[in-house]
Formats: structure tokens, sequence, C-alpha cells
């Protein structure tokens, strides 16, 4: 994978505002609804949402920039330092010597003092009968569960899809996204964790799912919020307007007379019904924007106004 910095063109200085700012702007750009005949925005997209995960995020930036995970977000290893160095119960010693070099294994268990069984890592490794050298060997053991995250966009999340998930094993599955899955929500995908010892079942893999900024929608449970952009004249006079949601676009009611701000509902256009909840509904905010060129008459009527009927909408 890409260095995260270089796929969302940001320095390794940039602030937290300036590396949203940049996935905004690629996430607009590379979004599969506005690029449905180039089939490598998708992989753009992906690839954009990826490089956010990791440095969009405060803890795993810090440890992406000490070199502790990867670009894929998982750790990287410089050596063995973990694997008890130096002589002790359970440990690993090495006695310089150049070719020679003599390595000692201390099991720990020497004086029947309590420590590792050797057994127990062969029974690890392959999975066999291994003997403890007692009377009714080792019973079965359980794999344990392991953790992994899903990165989906709004539309995967709302209306069903798959994501690649990459496990700590470094082996990858397809995970079934059902409609209307919110964000940071677990899917519990059996069988598929850590195998176990001895024909003991195998554990789970627990992942959660992580929905992706959008470019125009924020989350709020299962509703949306969406600021939509209306000229002056729409709002003082109202009228029908086309407006997005996650099923395609709608038309939308202005009543005459709406300021900025004001909030209008659309009913069952939020995230679908699911897991016996109710679909969420689509709030859309009223954003009043001015002309962005220099309009001579558009000036001359805010003269006007200003001087011959000047009002005061900060009445507090």
């Amino acid at each position: 994978m890409r260095d995260p910095y270089d796929v969302l063109g940001v320095a390794r200085s940039a602030s937290a505002g300036e590396i949203k700012k940049a996935f905004r702007q690629l996430a607009k750009k590379y979004h599969p609804d506005h690029n449905k005949t180039d089939p490598k925005a998708k992989e753009r997209f992906a690839e954009a949402n990826s490089a956010y995960e990791i440095i969009g995020d405060e803890d795993k930036k810090a440890k992406f920039d000490r070199g502790e995970i990867g670009p894929d977000g998982k750790p990287r290893f410089a050596g063995f330092e973990g694997f008890g160095a130096g002589a002790g119960p359970g440990g690993f010693s090495a006695k310089a010597g150049g070719p020679g070099s003599h390595f000692e294994f201390n099991f720990g268990n020497a004086g029947g003092r309590a420590g590792f069984d050797p057994a127990d890592l062969f029974a690890d490794l392959f999975g066999g009968a291994a003997k403890r050298g007692r009377a009714g060997g080792t019973a079965p053991r359980r794999g344990e569960d392991v953790v992994a995250t899903a990165t989906v966009s709004l539309e995967t999340a709302a209306l069903g899809g798959s994501a690649r998930v990459v496990m700590p094993s470094g082996r990858t599955l397809d995970v079934k996204i059902p409609a209307g899955m919110e964000d940071g929500k677990q899917i519990r995908l059996r069988g598929q964790g850590q195998p176990g010892a001895i024909g003991g079942e195998a554990g789970d893999a627990l992942v959660t799912v992580k929905v992706a900024p959008h470019p125009y929608f924020r989350i709020e449970g299962r509703d949306l919020r969406l600021d939509l952009p209306v000229a002056l004249y729409e709002a003082a006079l109202g009228g029908k307007i086309s407006a997005p949601t996650l099923s395609g676009k709608v038309e939308l009611t202005i009543p005459p007379g709406s300021n900025g701000g004001r909030v209008l509902r659309l009913r069952g256009k939020g995230l679908p019904a699911s897991d016996g909840k109710p679909a969420g509904d689509l709030y859309v905010s009223l954003k009043l924007m001015a002309p962005e060129a220099p309009d001579p008459e558009y000036e001359a009527l805010m003269t006007k106004w200003r001087d011959k009927k000047a009002y005061d909408p900060r009445k507090f």
C-alpha cells in the first residue's frame, strides 16, 4: 500500500483540518456516483478512505509516524525483543561466539516450578493429540477470537454490499455488509478466528464496521443531515428544487420566506430499516448563497433595501 500522506497529497506536518480537507476533496472527486464509467475511480476512492483511516485518526497517525504500524494499519515488528530475551523461566538466551554461537531454551519446569510446558507449544502448532505425560492428556481448547475493521462507504452501509477485510494473520476475507448497517456496529464471523488446539473449535472474527466520511451527508444514528445551498430568490419566493438522497435525487419544496438554517425533514430518507429499527430521516438545512460573480443589479437592489427597507435580523 502507498504512504497515506502521498495518497492524500499532504505533508507529514499537515494539521488535522488540512488532512480532512484533502480527503474530502478526493472523496468528492473519485466518488463512484460521479465516476460510473471510470473503473479506477472506485479504487482511488477506496485508497483515499484507507489512507484517511490511518492519518485521520490521531492515535493511528502517531503510531504510523513512529513507524509502529504500516500504511495498511498492521503492526511493524523490528525484532524479537518481546520473545523473552535473556535467561529466565520460559525465556530464550544466546551466547555470542560467531558461527558457533550457543542457544539455550529454558522452559521453566525445573524443580516443579510453574512455567511453560513444551507440549502446549507443539499442541498449538500441530493441533495433534499431544500428551503432557500425565493421565488423561490435554483437553481440546477453543481458538481465540480476532478483531478487524472494515471501512465502507455510506452507500454500502445503507444499501448493503461487501467489504474486503485483512485479518491480523494477513488473510483476507470478503465480509457481507447488510443494508442499514450503523457506524461502529460489529459483525461476528463464526469460525474465522484463530484455530483451536487439540481438536478444539476455531475462534470467531469480530469485524467492526466504520463508515467513511461522505462529501455531502453527515450521520446521526440512523438519520442523515445535509446542508443544501439555495439561491436568495428560491428562499424568498419558494419553489421546488432538486436534493440528493442515498436512493437518488428527489424534488424538495422550499416554503416562501425561508431563512438560512431552516431545516426540512424528508421522512424515511436516512438509513433504511434493519434489525427491527425503522428507517431514519434526512434533515436538510437550507444554506443561503449570494451570487458569486459581481452583479451590479444585485448590488443596486441590496443598496435600495438597505436604504429604504432596512430591518434587523439580529434581535436577541
